[in-house]
């Protein structure tokens, strides 16, 4: 057991290090006003963070992670570009998700971040540079990603808004999202609803439950998806390897789906931005559904450490660093305001085990 005071120091060393890289040190509540998260994510947040209630403030979290108060406060009076690290604990409850997790995850641990909100496209580059560059000394393997790719790919498909709607909401629920596209892909059943004489009854009212009716039944009238979408849609989510080997093969299936062309050429440029960095593409593994179980802000270029070959017996551990772009977050928490975002954060203890076994 690695007692705290390690895994502080290792989180202190990593503050250190973001604060060389023109960071300001910041130190948002442990204890957060619900209400922006059940904005971003909806009823869903309750399952992993944990709440209670106060007489005075109304509904509060313990802080489920670091990037929304940090985006909170820089969109009320920060400047622009700006650089915040901090260092603290974050709490969560076990996300069962679609399957009981083999590994049991921290209900309470150590984060130390990284967030720069700038208006340069080379800001994805200079973020994943860092975190490299920090992380280098202890042999994990480095996975990319682009939440963007993806999406690009769903709005792409030749399907009504509102189903192509639903399929963006899951996106970051990998079975829902299996479950809907199957029954997007297959004929629907029609729904009888009778005209009865019966008082409408329940929390709707008559006319919600009218509009509801008709949805179903434009729904149902709705002609499947051709197959041949789903197979290049799994294609996609399939593709994974050394960074210019997908890159290829992305150019390849962006002539089959049209919407992903500038994602594709995007990812070109950051890969090339990164390998300016010094860092060789050839070791960097893209995962193009990298960022489909994380929290549903990032919507552009994502990243993650692991333990590798070098670390056998850590087999099943969590990311030892995540990160990624979260410009949407900035709209939503903007209040008129927008700017480019990109951050991450690191595991000072899961480093501190590393370190403590070597």
């Amino acid at each position: 057991m690695i007692p705290k005071r390690a895994k502080q120091a290792v989180g202190q060393r990593l503050l250190e290090a973001f604060r060389a890289a023109g960071a300001e040190e910041v130190a948002p509540d442990i204890l957060l006003p619900a209400g922006s998260l059940l904005d971003l994510y909806g009823e869903d947040i309750r399952a992993r963070a944990y709440v209670t209630a106060d007489p005075i403030r109304g509904e509060m979290m313990l802080r489920p992670d670091f990037t929304v108060p940090v985006v909170e406060a820089h969109m009320t009076n920060g400047a622009e570009p700006a650089r915040y690290c901090y260092l603290g604990e974050v709490f969560r409850k076990q996300d069962m998700g679609d399957q009981r997790p083999a590994t049991l995850r921290d209900n309470e641990y150590l984060q130390a971040g990284f967030e720069l909100f700038s208006r340069d496209p080379a800001a994805d580059a200079e973020v994943f540079a860092l975190f490299h560059r920090l992380l280098a000394p202890h042999r994990l393997r480095a996975e990319i990603g682009d939440m963007g790719l993806v999406l690009d790919a769903v709005r792409g498909l030749p399907l009504p808004e509102a189903r192509r709607e639903a399929l963006l909401h899951h996106v970051w629920r990998p079975g829902r999202f299996r479950r809907m596209l199957a029954r997007f892909s297959t004929p629907s059943v029609p729904r009888h609803f009778p005209e009865a004489d019966a008082p409408w009854a329940g929390m709707r009212s008559e006319a919600e439950m009218i509009r509801r009716i008709a949805r179903l039944n434009a729904d149902a009238a709705v002609a499947p998806l051709p197959a041949i979408w789903t197979e290049r849609l799994e294609r996609l989510f399939r593709l994974r390897g050394p960074a210019p080997e997908v890159q290829a093969q992305l150019a390849e299936l962006a002539e089959d789906m049209p919407a992903i062309a500038g994602a594709v050429a995007r990812i070109g440029a950051q890969m090339a931005a990164i390998a300016g960095h010094g860092i060789d593409p050839e070791a960097v593994i893209f995962d193009a559904s990298h960022g489909r179980t994380t929290l549903e802000y990032y919507d552009g270029f994502t990243f993650s450490f692991h333990v590798g070959n070098f670390h056998a017996s850590r087999e099943g551990w969590p990311p030892i660093a995540s990160g990624g772009r979260y410009d949407a977050l900035t709209r939503v928490l903007g209040k008129g305001r927008e700017i480019p975002a990109v951050g991450g954060i690191i595991r000072p203890g899961l480093l501190a085990e590393l370190e403590g076994a070597a």
